[in-house]
């Protein structure tokens, strides 16, 4: 008979191996009697609404299977799921970027402009990316379906790998690796000289007549703050004398440049004119202003911010 009962007991078998199908109905036939029984005995209706109700309260079929066989119903559950994640979220943090960097050096050193090679790192970061998560996900969820029920966790935890607490004068590991890749954008972009193709040849952004001289400078200036960031990393807290070195450095880099900007030098004459001659020389003067204020503004609150580090540090 195709009655709520037997579709019940149908939706619990058909969930569990063929072979333990007869040693199970049995059981689950005797547990919706014993509901049915308590439900008729403290509820008012008919055979059928009671029936109704007390298979509500067993719940989905394909649960109550899965209690009888001890068998999970999520992916990856608490027993493994903080290895999983400590497993995963270093690997995820360390060698994407890696392997974005990685290849975006690769392709400045072929030559290939900045587009192409922004849009190669990213493909190629993200696709290790999905990779790293597919695999490691994929392992932690065969361990959790098919490995032992006793096993505990895979990393056992002590009182040794409990977390310090962070300072507040200290840099960050996202700081620093921040601070690290936009200097090398900076002597990439100096180096390899982005720019865009007009009347079939390629207009660069930046004065080639600078190449001998402020962007030297640049280029040192980054390489200086890269090895300052390495620096301000492994000492732990910021002091007094990092934070003047940090504010020296910030405006090393944000005078010239502002003012390189301000009197036009910085950009090519090519770029002026391709831009007069699109109709966007009215543009030109308020986009360097908003750049000169935003240049300004990033490297003043760099610097402020370094000083109160250091205060909250100590400042020794």
């Amino acid at each position: 008979m195709n009655t709520l009962t037997n579709r019940y007991v149908w939706g619990v078998l058909r969930a569990v191996p063929e072979r333990q199908r007869a040693d199970l109905e049995p059981e689950i036939r005797a547990l919706i009697a014993d509901a049915v029984e308590a439900r008729a005995a403290s509820a008012q209706g008919d055979a059928a609404a009671v029936e109704r109700a007390a298979l509500t309260e067993l719940g989905d079929p394909e649960i109550l299977a899965a209690r009888y066989m001890d068998r999970s119903l999520h992916l990856i559950g608490p027993g493994y799921y903080l290895d999983y994640r400590r497993l995963l979220t270093p690997l995820l943090t360390i060698v994407v970027p890696i392997v974005t960097l990685a290849t975006m050096a690769a392709g400045f050193i072929a030559g290939t402009t900045v587009g192409p090679v922004v849009l190669n790192g990213v493909s190629a970061g993200l696709g290790v990316g999905i990779q790293l998560a597919f695999w490691v996900t994929l392992v932690f969820a065969l361990v959790e379906r098919y490995g032992a029920r006793s096993a505990g966790p895979v990393m056992t935890w002590t009182p040794d790998r409990l977390p310090s607490v962070p300072s507040p004068s200290r840099l960050g590991a996202g700081e620093a690796v921040a601070s690290v890749v936009g200097s090398v954008i900076v002597i990439a972009v100096i180096l390899w000289q982005p720019g865009f193709h007009a009347d079939g040849g390629t207009v660069p952004f930046l004065d080639p007549a600078l190449a001998g001289t402020w962007f030297a400078w640049f280029i040192c200036v980054a390489i200086l703050q890269i090895g300052f960031t390495v620096v301000v990393y492994a000492a732990r807290r910021w002091t007094w004398p990092i934070a003047t070195v940090n504010a020296a450095l910030d405006a090393a880099f944000a005078i010239p440049a502002v003012w390189l900007l301000q009197t036009g030098q910085l950009l090519s004459p090519e770029v002026k004119a391709e831009m007069e001659r699109v109709g966007a020389g009215a543009a030109l003067a308020p986009t360097v202003a908003v750049v000169s204020v935003a240049i300004i503004g990033i490297v003043a609150w760099d610097a402020f911010d370094g000083f109160i580090r250091a205060r909250r540090g100590g400042g020794h």
